[in-house]
């Protein structure tokens, strides 16, 4: 049951969220995450959370421009509703152009990520040095939102490092701009993903915007989730890391903000048997190259049973789906034989 704070908590975030004129009916959102979250991917996450937001991969908007045929990252499914194509860049016209056509592509929101703490996006000017660069952050956004008809949203950091937190200016500049909703990550780029989230930084945006604040940073599990929004006062709250071989978080959240009841914890059987249908699913929709990348999401999955670590180091080699498919089945197999279908 709900306590008190809860209480008010779940009445708070009860309403639909809009996001400019784009309605909502969950108030948690599935990070983008590079090498994680494609079409098939996402599929998973909808199986348990078929209201929230979630978003592609960064797209560089810079290399759209000069190619012809769209990155696969960039395809999401027609029917595939809330979702976002996020776009990383520092020039606003080819921004822009890369909007228009994830617009055509179906992108009910358009994102840009300005949080990004990569040395190979920083560099070239794109993704958290953009906190750096406000002037060019707000050209940014005002370009792209003259382009689109669907709202815009940013996503971003705390600042640059400790000595240079300036995200109050900051949000209140994309606001400003045009920006429909920001999502702020408790961490500068310095700390990449080290230290703890600096939730008091995302109240503190909160309290001057008029905008959606959503926030970021340290959400592992429906309790922490809860303990940010309490926290932050936010608008909403984004699972990021904790979704690595765990597509169910999303979903643990939302059925928890929505009813104030736990969902159960899969068992270790469960998430091995979701671990089969990911890697069944990146098999088919990128064949080989599916089986390269599904080597990480598979020693994702594997933790909470006997022989985790022994299957992990098996799958981080597996060179073909079948290779994957008997490890994977061999040890769904002697969990049931054993008994040891244990929650997590």
């Amino acid at each position: 049951m709900l306590g008190t704070n809860q209480q008010t908590l779940k009445e708070r975030l009860s309403p639909p969220l809009k996001i400019g004129d784009f309605e909502l009916k969950s108030r948690v959102f599935q990070s983008p995450l590079s090498g994680v979250t494609d079409l098939v991917f996402r599929r998973l996450v909808r199986n348990y959370a078929p209201d929230s937001m979630t978003y592609t991969e960064m797209v560089n908007a810079t290399g759209l421009h000069y190619v012809n045929e769209l990155p696969k990252i960039m395809e999401i499914e027609r029917s595939e509703t809330p979702i976002s194509i996020q776009l990383f860049d520092c020039r606003p016209n080819f921004l822009a152009e890369a909007a228009q056509r994830a617009v055509s592509e179906g992108a009910d929101t358009v994102d840009i990520n300005m949080g990004c703490p990569v040395n190979k996006i920083t560099k070239n000017g794109g993704g958290s040095s953009l906190l750096r660069q406000p002037e060019i952050a707000e050209e940014i956004v005002r370009s792209v939102v003259n382009a689109v008809d669907v709202p815009v949203t940013v996503k971003t950091r705390i600042g640059w490092c400790e000595s240079e937190i300036n995200i109050l200016d900051f949000a209140k500049r994309m606001e400003g701009a045009g920006a429909k909703m920001i999502t702020v990550h408790g961490r500068t780029r310095a700390q990449g993903y080290n230290g703890a989230a600096k939730w008091e930084w995302i109240r503190k945006v909160k309290e001057i915007l008029t905008i959606p604040v959503i926030a970021n940073g340290d959400i592992f599990s429906a309790e922490a989730a809860i303990a940010c929004l309490e926290a932050t006062g936010a608008d909403g709250v984004m699972c990021s890391r904790g979704t690595m071989g765990y597509p169910f978080l999303v979903g643990e959240v939302d059925h928890y903000l929505k009813t104030g009841e736990h969902k159960p914890k899969p068992s270790p059987l469960e998430c091995l048997q979701v671990a089969r249908e990911h890697l069944i699913g990146l098999h088919e929709y990128k064949g080989d190259r599916g089986i390269r990348q599904a080597r990480k999401h598979m020693t994702w999955y594997c933790k909470g049973f006997s022989g985790a670590a022994t299957l992990r180091g098996k799958l981080c080699l597996i060179q073909n789906l079948q290779e994957g498919l008997d490890l994977i089945d061999g040890a769904i197999d002697f969990l049931a034989a054993h008994n040891t279908d244990i929650s997590l």
